[in-house]
């Protein structure tokens, strides 16, 4: 198990992103949060099986190709402090 920790940079923030996000999560056994930062980037933060991640964030950057320009992503290991995947105020 491990945390990948992405920042999307574009035009991430009221466009969906974070629900098309949500979406994708759902059903899955990651668990973790997206929320808007005051910068304007989206940050993802997801804990799971490393493939499940790889797959997800694929998936994610297809589904919103149009709307990310750029992205830094960080891997460490899961702590287990998220009991669920949510949207983050």
């Amino acid at each position: 198990m491990v945390r990948r920790t992405i920042h999307y940079s574009g035009t991430v923030q009221g466009v969906g992103f974070r629900y098309a996000v949500h979406r994708q999560v759902q059903g899955t056994e990651v668990t973790g949060y997206v929320r808007n930062l005051p910068d304007g980037r989206v940050e993802l933060v997801m804990e799971g099986a490393a493939d499940r991640l790889d797959e997800l964030d694929g998936a994610i950057q297809q589904d919103m190709l149009e709307y990310i320009r750029s992205t830094a992503s960080a891997v460490s290991p899961a702590t287990g402090e998220y009991p669920t995947f949510s949207i983050a105020l």
